[in-house]
């Protein structure tokens, strides 16, 4: 599901929604490459320091650890957009097409429901960590940073699912 089959035959505005949001999904693979690079400099910078000069980058583990939490979270934006995250559709590939239309709809609501949900639970949970100045045990990373990485990603994914609803349902 790559978005393009169902588009043309909606309403302008619509269309118009999903063409942008299709040009946005850019920016995350982006993201995810821009911060997998950094994470691989960061790396070989600690492996340089450690085995080189005896004396490694003591924060580098704590912060690769944060970089790949916000590569999972961006990275399930696009994958959710197209609709490729992992299906058990062993019994829905059984179904008629009504049939599976109906269970695409069920899914795809509770889909945005728990997205809504997490969005909610997560703000309160960043705001907390704003309010109270929390940082990482040895990088001293505002906890805000890492946190705000399942709150941003869930509010993609929420978003970008929602625009495509009718095509999350369809299959198309």
């Amino acid at each position: 599901m790559n978005g393009a089959a169902g588009d043309n035959d909606k309403d302008g505005g619509e269309a118009g929604v999903v063409r942008w949001v299709r040009r946005a999904m850019t920016v995350p693979r982006a993201i995810i490459g821009t911060l997998i690079l950094l994470s691989i400099a960061l790396n070989f910078a600690n492996v340089i320091g450690r085995y080189v000069f005896f004396s490694p980058i003591i924060w580098a583990e704590e912060a690769m650890i944060f970089i790949m939490i916000w590569c999972v979270f961006i990275g399930a934006v696009p994958v959710s957009w197209d609709g490729r995250h992992l299906r058990m559709d062993l019994l829905s590939s059984t179904l008629g097409a009504r049939w599976q239309r109906a269970l695409n709809f069920c899914a795809t609501a509770v889909f945005l429901i728990i997205c809504g949900f997490i969005v909610v639970q997560s703000w309160g949970a960043v705001s907390l960590f704003a309010r109270l100045g929390q940082e990482s045990t040895v990088a001293g990373i505002p906890m805000v940073i890492p946190h705000s990485a399942l709150l941003i990603g869930f509010a993609c994914m929420l978003v970008g699912v929602a625009v495509r609803f009718r095509a999350h349902v369809t299959g198309a």
